[in-house]
């Protein structure tokens, strides 16, 4: 019950949203996971550095649904360490997305991966970042090959790294195709 009622002291819950916090990006990307496949509209979001416990990552969600939220999650044995309003002025989500276009070239960087396309040819020419294990295995699988031909990293890496490069894939595809 503390949970709720630090939530609901926002002004406008039905446009507001909430942070969950966990210990860990597995649990984050665990969480995405259980949300999205119940019909949740989620986000994964960086946290605010103060409230940060552990991992980099969050997920942010509309704060009417708390309690459904909860419970699934409940369900499925996950608990967030914390549940917090994201719309107050302190606790505002950090962007995992940085974009830069180099006139020929455009990389998005999502938490600390990027993804470094050839913006006529659609070929991916880099991917750099990060300090996991599967890094130079996800640059020779992609590398080369064009957005919208190259496998996913999702299906290639299973390491904070690759999850970061995904969002970071994602992102890319959108903007190429808007």
């Amino acid at each position: 019950m503390k949970i709720l009622k630090k939530l609901f002291r926002e002004k406008n819950p039905s446009t507001d949203k909430g942070l969950l916090i966990f210990d860990n990006t597995s649990e984050v990307i665990r969480a995405e996971n259980i949300l999205k496949s119940h019909g949740f509209n989620v986000k994964v979001v960086g946290p605010p550095p103060h409230v940060r416990k552990g991992c980099d990552l969050a997920i942010e969600f509309p704060i009417v649904e708390t309690m459904g939220v909860l419970n699934v999650l409940e369900t499925k044995g996950l608990s967030p360490i914390d549940c917090l309003p994201s719309n107050d002025g302190n606790l505002k989500p950090v962007d995992l997305f940085h974009i830069k276009d180099y006139g020929r070239f455009l990389m998005v960087r999502a938490a600390n991966m990027k993804i470094t396309i050839h913006k006529s040819s659609l070929t991916i020419v880099n991917i750099s970042g990060g300090g996991c294990p599967d890094v130079p295995y996800l640059a020779a699988c992609l590398v080369g090959k064009k957005i919208n031909e190259a496998p996913e990293p999702r299906t290639l890496g299973h390491t904070l790294c690759g999850y970061a490069l995904q969002l970071a894939y994602d992102k890319i595809k959108e903007l190429c195709w808007q």
